[in-house]
């Protein structure tokens, strides 16, 4: 009986501890499943901010050391801050916020709010590389004698930078915002929004710049659209 009573006490022992052992290891495997999920969550966010970020500095790169120094504008918004800089003297890192901000708010209801934020962040990050590159001056000065050189060029660093942006769920600028929002509201490609937005700037940007500058601006914004939309689509 007492042997019994023994054997008994002894295995509850023995399921107590087998199984607080188990709950512990339990514990301790979904402590680490948790730490690595946000591990994951971290650096997807990371990447997310960096690629934002590196679109940003592209863009600002090319806008001011190649188009800026070219006399090649952009359309849309973008080139309408080189309209409003050649006409009033405001320095883009100025200009594009308030400019995109405007137009952040007419889209965001169609975009949504995480885009919003997104698009936020890169304008603010375009405005400080823009800002930097200003302070540093232009690496290229020699490229305005090249015009076909500097439309190509600077159609790549703007095709890329605003493609990278685009596939992060953002926008460089507000003309991205509103090419976005009416391709999506028109079903329609966003290189069609991208043309007559940029006609349209292009036609006042005969104010300040040659003709055949605009031509050269003209094929700048029509193989920037391009890559744009292959990224947008690669993404």
């Amino acid at each position: 009986m007492l042997a019994n009573a023994s054997i008994s006490l002894f295995y509850i022992e023995y399921s107590y501890l087998y199984y607080e052992k188990k709950f512990e290891v339990f514990v301790f495997l979904m402590y680490n499943d948790s730490l690595l999920k946000e591990g994951e969550i971290m650096k997807k966010q990371v990447k997310h901010i960096l690629l934002l970020l590196c679109g940003s500095c592209i863009l600002a790169f090319g806008m001011f050391n190649i188009h800026d120094q070219a006399k090649i504008t952009e359309g849309g918004v973008l080139g309408l801050i080189l309209l409003f800089q050649a006409w009033f003297s405001i320095s883009p890192s100025i200009i594009g916020p308030v400019l995109d901000g405007l137009c952040y708010l007419t889209g965001w209801k169609v975009l949504g709010f995480q885009f919003l934020k997104n698009a936020i962040f890169a304008s603010c990050g375009f405005s400080f590389f823009y800002s930097v590159f200003e302070h540093l001056g232009p690496v290229f000065p020699q490229i305005k004698d090249f015009p076909l050189l500097a439309s190509i060029l600077g159609a790549c660093f703007v095709g890329v930078g605003v493609g990278l942006v685009v596939r992060q769920g953002g926008a460089c600028g507000g003309d991205d915002a509103i090419a976005l929002t009416f391709s999506k509201l028109l079903n329609c490609k966003i290189s069609q929004v991208y043309f007559v937005t940029d006609m349209t700037v292009l036609l006042f940007s005969l104010t300040y710049i040659p003709f055949i500058n605009i031509f050269y601006s003209l094929l700048s914004v029509m193989l920037s659209s391009w890559i744009i939309e292959k990224m947008q689509k690669g993404s």
